[in-house]
């Protein structure tokens, strides 16, 4: 099992300082989030709350995640970096692999492409993208992205996104992993179907073993159970070494968690949260490893 360090609504002038220290400490990845903006009104309703009111407000940071992978991974040797998630249908496909690209070979093969179709229309409505057709425009930038990344001329005739040949250079030396997000049946599929794992919100230990197994059963059915899957989850239910063998039992391959909230920390301390690192570094990496 692998640790990834979440830095959501942590000060993006530190990130670059927790990076260094998840590094030293043997962590195997650090995750970053995104939203392009925060109307002041939005009537969509988020759909991991049961008020369907955001978990945040107006100020919370919301960094370009391509530039601050692109920082971290410039003071790191090993450690891996996650968007989680990245709302894929907003952008126009060719300037999501040239950034995702980019950052995967300047960091030495060291990103995983977390996506989803997004929740909020408002953001959709600023960029002129239409919400109604985010799912099926997401399932064609999955399978643009792999092409232009697999590199030479590549040509594209879609429902949505038509373009003649074409090379998109220099190419990632590897395959990205793409990382769907998303709880919904089309979410789920949509891992079945295409992805390389499921990114997941807040679940227990039970609602986890219920969703990989929903998962497991999709990439069964598309002739895909022999596939590698990443579980990149995060659980209300498990803060020791038992309750993380409980997760792999039940097909967790990577947790994500902020460690320093465990030890009574504040994500607001940079000194909290190099010392939660290294305290959960020798609490549990080191006895699981």
């Amino acid at each position: 099992m692998k640790f990834i360090v979440s830095l959501a609504f942590s000060d993006p002038a530190a990130f670059c300082e927790v990076a260094r220290a998840a590094d030293e400490c043997s962590w195997d990845g650090i995750v970053v989030s995104e939203h392009l903006v925060h109307p002041e009104k939005i009537k969509s309703p988020y759909p991991y709350s049961k008020d369907g009111a955001p978990r945040w407000e107006a100020p919370s940071p919301w960094p370009d995640p391509w530039v601050a992978i692109g920082a971290m991974a410039a003071v790191t040797e090993r450690i891996h970096f996650y968007t989680g998630i990245y709302v894929l249908p907003l952008r126009h496909p060719l300037v999501v692999a040239k950034a995702v690209g980019t950052a995967a070979i300047m960091s030495g093969g060291r990103v995983h492409l977390g996506i989803g179709v997004g929740w909020m229309r408002e953001e959709f409505d600023l960029l002129d993208q239409s919400f109604r057709n985010r799912g099926k425009r997401t399932d064609e930038i999955i399978e643009i992205l792999r092409k232009l990344w697999g590199g030479g001329m590549v040509e594209h005739h879609g429902e949505f996104y038509d373009f003649d040949r074409l090379q998109m250079s220099p190419a990632p030396a590897e395959p990205i992993p793409i990382i769907v997000g998303g709880v919904s049946e089309p979410a789920l599929r949509r891992v079945g179907r295409l992805g390389d794992g499921w990114i997941s919100d807040i679940h227990t230990t039970e609602e986890l073993g219920e969703i990989v197994a929903k998962i497991r059963g999709y990439r069964a059915e598309c002739g895909r159970a022999e596939a590698p899957l990443e579980i990149v989850a995060a659980c209300s239910d498990a803060f020791d070494v038992d309750g993380f063998r409980r997760l792999e039992d039940v097909g967790v391959t990577h947790v994500q968690t902020m460690p320093w909230l465990m030890y009574g920390g504040s994500t607001d301390s940079l000194d909290d949260q190099r010392d939660g690192l290294r305290r959960f570094a020798d609490d549990v990496l080191a006895k699981l490893r």
